[in-house]
């Protein structure tokens, strides 16, 4: 089944929840709609920030792991079961933008780009 590519299921992190199985079994709102998931310290700076992915943050641009919210114990547990590299996946959004992203992601069809 082709995924219909929707720019605004890209989460803050990097995640595409156009190509998560529990998004389209309709077990989850996808994180930019899961008020729920106040524990993500990425979504919570994001919208504090005003963007809509930390793609956009200057802060921490040349380094994304040294950033407090997005490096935590839940992340990297996240990285290792699933073998996610959301550090690619911001770049690929921080060159390409966040439409390319979810049409590469959903012509893909996975959630997030996978480490190497």
């Amino acid at each position: 089944m082709k995924l219909v590519a929707q720019s605004e299921l890209v989460s803050a992190c990097g995640l595409y929840c156009g190509a998560c199985h529990r998004y389209r079994k309709g077990k989850c709102p996808g994180c930019a709609e899961n008020v729920k998931a106040s524990w993500c310290k990425i979504r919570i700076c994001t919208q504090e920030k005003g963007y809509h992915t930390c793609a956009e943050c200057t802060e921490f641009s040349d380094d994304v792991q040294a950033c407090r919210q997005f490096n935590t114990i839940f992340a990297k547990i996240f990285a290792l079961i699933f073998r996610s590299d959301r550090k690619a996946s911001l770049q690929l959004i921080a060159a390409k933008g966040v439409e390319a992203y979810a049409l590469e992601m959903a012509e893909k069809g996975i959630p997030v780009l996978k480490r190497r």
